[in-house]
């Protein structure tokens, strides 16, 4: 009996797409993981650039991998959700969705409150510690921290070692706050900010300020941006039944 072989009659871009798709689908290709750059597709199907540029266009419309500049495709990562009411832990919530966390600490100065934002902080004598750092979740730089503490409320931050934990995860365990305020917005990024999360200047993020309290005591001022595909934030409240 002679072995029939059955031709691929599906157009070739269509076929890229659903092989692709089909390695995410099972888990073979997992959130974060980089596709292969379009060269390689293309010795890989054979085809032109055009036809592996349709296919990724296909699978990026929808919302199965992200698309960067100079940095190259991903299966997308789904969002981290955190309540805009509250204090979000990243460290938590990135290993909460199996995903490996870390902070990388870019630099990090004491020195005496000067500047006005750091004066209302601290107060004008007060020292204060400046850390700036980069989350990462599947190896994938998902937003930018820089971020202020009051050292004479929490004078051991300064000894504390963030390249091991991220500052918000060290102060929520050390330091119980009592009162917090968010501003949240969007904006474009930066050209220093789209270099650090692997974008480009149209990426639109989301820029969250954040200041809490001990008491009449204050603690921190952080200013994060996020990779708005990556990171949400979610208001939920609970209505009193008598009222």
């Amino acid at each position: 009996m002679n072995d029939t072989i059955i031709a691929d009659k599906r157009p070739l871009h269509i076929r890229i797409r659903q092989d692709i798709e089909a390695q995410i689908r099972n888990g073979e290709l997992k959130p974060g993981a980089k596709i292969p750059f379009e060269h390689e597709l293309m010795q890989t199907y054979a085809c032109a650039r055009m036809t592996v540029n349709q296919a990724l266009s296909a699978l990026s419309a929808e919302g199965l991998i992200e698309r960067r500049k100079r940095a190259g495709t991903f299966v997308k990562l789904p969002r981290v959700d955190s309540t805009v009411l509250d204090v979000p832990d990243i460290q938590i919530e990135v290993a909460a969705r199996g995903e490996t966390y870390r902070f990388e600490l870019t630099s990090k100065t004491v020195r005496r409150a000067s500047k006005a934002i750091e004066t209302e902080l601290a107060g004008k004598d007060g020292r204060i510690l400046h850390l700036t750092g980069v989350h990462y979740a599947a190896e994938r730089p998902m937003g930018h921290e820089d971020r202020l503490i009051n050292l004479g409320a929490v004078p051991e931050a300064e000894h504390a070692d963030f390249s091991t934990q991220s500052p918000g995860h060290w102060l929520l365990e050390a330091v119980p706050w009592t009162q917090v305020e968010n501003q949240i917005s969007a904006i474009n990024a930066d050209a220093e900010t789209a270099r650090l999360l692997w974008g480009d200047r149209k990426m639109v993020c989301l820029l969250v300020e954040r200041r809490t309290w001990r008491g009449a005591e204050r603690i921190t001022h952080v200013r994060q941006i996020f990779d708005s595909a990556t990171y949400r934030l979610i208001a939920r409240s609970t209505r009193d039944e008598n009222s």
